[in-house]
């Protein structure tokens, strides 16, 4: 499953520029589709999952 800029924000409880800026830092996982940021679900859980060890 692949999610939107808006979608991880939800799921990370943020707002979506803070999702941009992360995306910049290099610290989410992203597949760009052109201009257009997409996140795989399972990578963002692994994420997720990760910084709360």
């Amino acid at each position: 499953m692949v999610l939107r800029v808006s979608e991880v924000a939800e799921v990370l409880r943020v707002d979506p520029d803070t999702v941009y800026s992360m995306v910049h830092r290099g610290e989410l996982p992203v597949i760009r589709v052109g201009r257009v940021f997409r996140f795989s679900r399972d990578q963002l859980m692994q994420f997720v999952e990760g910084s709360h060890a």
